[in-house]
């Protein structure tokens, strides 16, 4: 079984993972209607990608709970831009418009994005549900051996 510390540490890695996902769809969702960025191209969505890190990796042979190899901490090593391409609207008169007259706006769904923002809200409230609980049985434990 892994201790106090082991738990709060996988559950303190989902919450920055889950932390990390709604700035970016908060990004997204301030930049819907950006058809212009810095380098000229209209705002692309961005999407954090997360990965599971076993918890056992950190600690030698020696030293490691056996239960520690079923364990794993939750990692975002980047966060890429979807490349797919943003719906084309005719507005000729936008100063963003091609030649044709049509203009490109980014790829964000709003619709989408609010549905993840809800779900990852949900998730980092359950991490701090169960982050809550471990804290609790930690101290029912310190308080049964006083």
């Amino acid at each position: 079984m892994l201790d106090f510390f082991s738990a709060m540490e996988i559950t303190s890695s989902g919450l920055g993972a889950q932390r990390v996902r709604m700035n970016a769809l908060a990004s997204n969702l301030a930049n819907a209607r950006t058809t212009r960025t810095a380098n000229g191209t209209p705002y692309q969505r961005m999407d954090p990608v997360f990965r599971a890190v076993p918890i056992a990796q950190r600690f030698t042979e020696h030293t490691a709970d056996p239960h520690a190899r079923d364990a794993y901490l939750v990692e975002v090593p980047e966060i890429r831009q979807d490349g797919s391409p943003g719906q084309r609207v005719y507005d000729p008169t936008h100063p963003d418009a091609d030649p044709e007259g049509y203009v490109t706006l980014p790829n964000v769904d709003v619709v989408e994005e609010m549905v993840n923002l809800i779900t990852a809200s949900r998730a980092y409230e359950a991490g701090v549900s169960v982050m809550d609980t471990v804290k609790s049985m930690a101290r029912s434990a310190i308080s049964i051996g006083a």
